[in-house]
């Protein structure tokens, strides 16, 4: 058996009975199930559409996600996930460019390294090399007057740790802006990139080893060892080319808002929807969300 749930923007609901309908006739699905009314709902199917890529490109110019995946184990015991772009709306390294006056050399290779153009870790080594000299407090500053986080985060990860899930943000990104961060939005545990420092400045250098896209995958198994969650047991959530190794890894990999590339190679895209969506592809309807 299988499930498929369309879902749209909660700040701009465009899903509507007739569709939902329409949609079930076509795969001979069982009657919808509402999961929030305008928002998300889900068709129960018999088998696995063979043109659900035709439908998912119908619905897209609507605003509407569509989502086809296995009705059973969809509730997931762990959420491993990405923070730049993905928890927050910003790339970090990008943000600190900008304030070091070199924001466009740092985000064309940002944008490079994200569609998996160029090699994550040496990517990160030359764009941190373009920030040395800049005051230790900058990273502060950019955290508190340039990060803003996607709606839906904290109902995201309190609903799923008021289930029993483990939490964990994983970022190719930095330790003074994962641990606000995971802080602020709820995870139980956070693992980034460390930039050095010397006599209050950033050096141009990042520890090594560069925390990359093994390093994610590393991350997922270690769920595992430590917690008894298998990967199949894990939801994994990003957007960049060093996300694809986790997202593939995972029970129930999703690509959100993500790149061209990156959405392509995943089953699960999220275009639309904002974090919550992630819950709605559990079977969670809006009335089980926690308090955030």
């Amino acid at each position: 058996m299988f499930v498929a749930v369309l879902l749209t923007d909660p700040a701009a609901p465009a899903l509507d009975p007739a569709t939902l309908e329409a949609l079930a006739r076509r795969w001979q699905g069982a009657a919808p199930r509402w999961l929030a009314p305008g928002e998300a709902a889900e068709v129960a199917l018999p088998a696995l559409p063979p043109d659900r890529w035709e439908v998912w490109a119908e619905l897209q110019p609507r605003g509407i996600d569509l989502a086809v995946l296995p009705a059973a184990g969809r509730r997931k015991r762990a959420l491993l996930a990405d923070m730049d772009s993905t928890m927050i709306e910003q790339e970090c390294i990008d943000e600190l460019a900008a304030v070091a006056g070199v924001g466009p050399r740092v985000a064309a290779i940002t944008a490079r390294a994200m569609n998996g153009e160029i090699d994550f870790e040496d990517a990160l080594r030359a764009r941190v090399a373009l920030l040395a000299g800049l005051p230790e407090a900058v990273l502060a500053e950019v955290m508190a007057r340039r990060i803003t986080f996607r709606p839906g985060g904290r109902t995201l990860v309190a609903t799923m740790a008021a289930a029993g899930a483990r939490c964990l943000l994983v970022s190719g990104g930095f330790t003074a802006f994962t641990a606000p961060v995971a802080a602020h939005l709820g995870f139980h545990e956070h693992r980034a990139n460390r930039l050095l420092v010397e006599d209050g400045r950033l050096t141009g250098r990042v520890a090594e080893p560069v925390l990359g896209r093994a390093a994610k995958v590393e991350s997922l198994r270690a769920l595992e060892a430590r917690h008894g969650i298998p990967p199949e047991a894990v939801l994994a959530v990003g957007d960049g080319a060093n996300d694809l190794g986790m997202l593939g890894a995972a029970g129930m990999g999703v690509a959100l808002h993500a790149k061209p590339a990156v959405a392509a190679a995943c089953d699960l895209r999220v275009s639309h929807g904002d974090l919550t969506a992630l819950l709605y592809l559990q079977g969670y309807a809006r009335d089980d969300f926690a308090a955030a």
